[in-house]
Order: structure tokens, then C-alpha cells, then sequence
């Protein structure tokens, strides 16, 4: 456990709308890595500067990021209430572990053992943040993730990896996980490209024990390099899941979403701040309902994509 000096920060929400609060931003934290892992464990911790029983979000990121990225999601959640923990991967540019370390094959299990590590450490992670500790509800957590780090999460909701067989694997489940929040997740195995078939096994999921409610979000132009699919692969999880699940389909948008790894980002392809507000709002609305059974702000939230003059998306749910 450590964290410098000059490591906390106190900022205003970047977008600030009626309702937000100072933010508190501590990295890195450090949790010691089982001995497979070979690197520890840094974790970046935002939360409100005030306010008590305050629920928590576990943020995957997508491949090559890391616990700095998606400030458009981890400020605005933190300023709205939440405590947002933010693990570093092992496939993060920022570690720059070469593609043939030992490691690599199993990067992908690794990145859910650092979600469950993230949960098993909660405790230390609030003593670790000035004037955190006492204040965080650990009976209210939920999980998000975009892209890869989607995939690693959806695994705590249910989700379970195929084997060779088409058997399902491990069921890797998390009880204390309550709700997920699921940003362009991959679909199922069953149209992968040959390059991901070979490269990428963990690709074939089964949604079907995916009990935990979530919000799926996909863009409907995202079109992926490891599927022969169209952008509708990336509505399956949604598909092929039990309720409680809800679906935002963004009309436009592809793998970025608008921008929500962060502002002026090389890899967003489709920068659009309207479209990354929606996504801000929709997502906070949906963890208040589902952390903090606010109905109210999920429904006010909806009632204003359906009702605006020109809709960024379509939300189902079931």
C-alpha cells in the first residue's frame, strides 16, 4: 500500500451539472500480486470529497489502457456519488510486458483475479484515500467495463467462457456484485475472424447464466476487426442474457462510444461529447437505480432520450 504525496488530487467534476460534488483522486495504490501475476497490483481510487455509505464501481479498462484512462466515466460517477476503482492490467501500455511473456496466454484470467483482488482489498483501498475510510458501503457494488475490460467484468455477472467442447467453464460469479455496467461488449464465439479464433479462446462466451442486471451499451456502427459479424454482434450480450437487462444502442457510434477513454484520445474514431454525456447520464442513472434503488433518476433519464427532438440512441429493456 502506498500512495505519494503529490498523488491526491481534489477537483470539480469536469462537466459539472446540478448535483455534483468535489472529487478525491489517490493513485497509485498498491496491492501485492499473487505470485503468477509477477506485478503488483496498482489501483486508482476517486470518490466524493464528502458523504457517507457511498457505493462503489470497479472500472475495467479496454486492452492496452490503464487506471488513468476513461476520466469522462470515473469523474462524472465519482462526483455523483460513487467510489470508482480503477485496476491497471497487465496488457496496459503503461507495464509494456511483451506479447510473448509467459503471462500473455493468461492475461485475460488475470484481469478478473485484479476485479476479485480490487473486492477482496476493499477495506485497504478506503484507508488508502484521505478521509475515505468509514465511508464506503461495501454491500452495494457494481462493475463496468469497455471493450475487453466488458468482458473481464461480465464474467463476475455470470457470463462464462465456452470450452474447446462448447461445455461451459469456470463459473467465475461474484455474490458481492450486485449490477454491471457492460460498454461495447464483444459478442458471442460463434463468427470470430480466424486471427481471433486462434489468438483470443477466451472469445466464446455464453451469456446464458448472466443473472446479474446490467446495462449493455453498443455502438450501431461498430464494426469489429475480430468478428465477421456486423455491429449487431455487439448487441448479443443483451440477446442472449436473462432479464434484468437493459440495452442503449447508440445510432452512430463505434468502438469508443463518442470518446469515453477521454478527451482528444488518438483511438477515438467517432468523438462526439453529446454522445459521451448520454452515456454519463444513462450509466450514472442506472447504477443510483440499481445501487440505491433511485427509480426516479433512471426514469427521468429515459424519459429524456425517448423525448428528445433528435435521439443519440434507442434503449430496450426487459
Amino acid at each position: 500500500m502506498s500512495h505519494s504525496n503529490d498523488s491526491a488530487t481534489l477537483t470539480a467534476a469536469r462537466n459539472p451539472v446540478e448535483g455534483t460534488a468535489a472529487v478525491v483522486s489517490v493513485k497509485p495504490i498498491v496491492l501485492p500480486a499473487p505470485d503468477n501475476r509477477g506485478t503488483d497490483l496498482q489501483v486508482r481510487v476517486s470518490a466524493p470529497a464528502a458523504g457517507g455509505d457511498l457505493p462503489v464501481v470497479v472500472l475495467s479498462h479496454g486492452f492496452g489502457w490503464s487506471m488513468d484512462g476513461y476520466a469522462p466515466l470515473a469523474d462524472h460517477w465519482a462526483a455523483h456519488g460513487f467510489v470508482v476503482v480503477q485496476p491497471t492490467h497487465l496488457d496496459s501500455r503503461t507495464l509494456g510486458i511483451p506479447a510473448q511473456d509467459p503471462r500473455t496466454p493468461r492475461i485475460w484470467r488475470h484481469r478478473i483475479e485484479d476485479i476479485t483482488s480490487v473486492l477482496d482489498h476493499l477495506d485497504l483501498l478506503e484507508r488508502s484515500v484521505p478521509g475515505l475510510a468509514g465511508r464506503v458501503d461495501p454491500s452495494r457494488i457494481a462493475v463496468a467495463g469497455h471493450s475487453w475490460g466488458a468482458q473481464t467484468v461480465s464474467t463476475l455477472l455470470g457470463a462464462r467462457v465456452l470450452n474447446a467442447d462448447g461445455t461451459p467453464g469456470e463459473d467465475m460469479s461474484d455474490p458481492r456484485v450486485t449490477a454491471g455496467v457492460l460498454l461495447a461488449l464483444t459478442g458471442l464465439g460463434d463468427d470470430l475472424t480466424s486471427f481471433a479464433a486462434e489468438h483470443f479462446p477466451f472469445m466464446k462466451p455464453s451469456f446464458a447464466t448472466m443473472t446479474t442486471p446490467a446495462l449493455i451499451v453498443a455502438g450501431d456502427r461498430d464494426q469489429s476487426h475480430l468478428s465477421t459479424r456486423g455491429p449487431d454482434w455487439f448487441t448479443d450480450p443483451y440477446t442472449y442474457s436473462p432479464a434484468d437487462k437493459s440495452l442503449l444502442t447508440l445510432f452512430g457510434a463505434e468502438h469508443s462510444l463518442g470518446g469515453i477513454a477521454g478527451r482528444e484520445i488518438a483511438e477515438t474514431t467517432d468523438e462526439n461529447p453529446a454522445r459521451v454525456a448520454l452515456i454519463q447520464h444513462l450509466t450514472t442513472a442506472f447504477l443510483r437505480k440499481a445501487l440505491l434503488d433511485d427509480e426516479a433518476a433512471w426514469k427521468a433519464e429515459v424519459a429524456a432520450l425517448e423525448e428528445g427532438p433528435t435521439p443519440l440512441g434507442e434503449l430496450k429493456s426487459k
